[in-house]
């Protein structure tokens, strides 16, 4: 029996909603892309506010774009990531090509921004641990952002998501060795 997710999940298009299906028993609503219409902002207000919503674009830079448009406007939604390597088939990058196994985990791992947020990293501790001013620092933000179910981003944003998430130091620095 497939798991029911309770949340709406928002997706970029109908072939994310079909591999969504294919994986779990949830509600999801299409943001048909970046130029969203209209009519699709009340339908995910209404989601948002009887049942939540969890956001799941594609790990591209359209994808990070709306993402940001919603949680502009939705801060306690959760968020859902997925690795580029695991939504990627023959070039095109998409939730639509991932398998159904990613794409449960990636749902299981979505994360709730908090809206009163506390500072728990700083810069210094990206220069500590080798995620900024070293070659490998971009990857390595990659890397820990995938086990860490937050995505990637360049410094400033990587730090910004390890505070809305609140990642415990722990597991922040648990995952750290594994890579």
């Amino acid at each position: 029996m497939r798991k029911k997710i309770k949340e709406a999940i928002i997706v970029e298009g109908r072939d994310d909603t079909t591999a969504i299906g294919k994986a779990v028993d949830a509600v999801t609503i299409e943001t048909h892309g970046f130029g969203m219409p209209d009519h699709i902002w009340p339908v995910i207000d209404k989601a948002y506010k009887e049942k939540g919503i969890i956001v799941f674009t594609d790990p591209d830079y359209a994808g990070e774009k709306i993402r940001r448009k919603i949680v502009e406007r939705y801060p306690e939604c959760k968020q859902a990531f997925l690795p580029k390597g695991k939504a990627l088939k023959k070039g095109n990058i998409g939730v639509e090509n991932a398998k159904p196994e990613d794409i449960i985990e990636a749902l299981e791992n979505a994360h709730c921004t908090k809206t009163e947020q506390v500072d728990l990293y700083t810069k210094e501790d990206l220069f500590q641990y080798g995620l900024v001013g070293t070659e490998t620092a971009k990857e390595k933000r990659e890397k820990l952002g995938n086990l860490l179910s937050i995505g990637y981003g360049n410094s400033k944003t990587f730090l910004k998501k390890l505070n809305q998430f609140q990642i415990p130091r722990e597991e922040f620095l648990e995952k750290l060795k594994e890579i």
